[in-house]
């Protein structure tokens, strides 16, 4: 199992409110799939030939998480298809769900231009991201 990441709430996330805005949100999710592609595909991976295209975010706000907050997310793997597969979000704080949210992400050749099938590397490293 990959660690949770640890965000740092930095005053620019802030919103009039207080609270980190919901569009910082989609920051912290990448943040957090950057780390764990780079400990499960490593940081010499062909993001060329293998990369990956984000088509779609969803996110539930459920407590606002606040500038001295220390959140930390989980991700895991919601479904791997044969081309695209979905990661789920948990943003915890003390142990509490503040913010879950997926994202659907589709292999894609930049190379040719187009999507292509879900490489045994990727489909070996989701599996190790499936809750258990």
């Amino acid at each position: 199992m990959i660690k949770p990441v640890e965000i740092h709430v930095r005053f620019t996330d802030l919103d009039l409110m207080g609270h980190v805005n919901n569009s910082v949100y989609l920051s912290y999710f990448e943040v957090a799939r950057v780390y764990y592609f780079g400990e499960l595909l490593g940081l010499d991976w062909d993001w060329n030939d293998n990369g990956i295209l984000l088509v779609r975010n969803e996110i539930d706000y459920i407590k606002p998480v606040l500038l001295h907050d220390k959140p930390l997310i989980t991700i895991f793997t919601e479904k791997i298809g044969n081309k695209s597969f979905v990661l789920s979000y948990e943003l915890m704080v003390n142990g509490e769900l503040y913010t879950k949210g997926t994202s659907t992400l589709v292999c894609f050749n930049r190379s040719k231009n187009e999507t292509v099938k879900v490489s045994g590397k990727i489909h070996e490293s989701l599996l190790k991201l499936i809750r258990e």
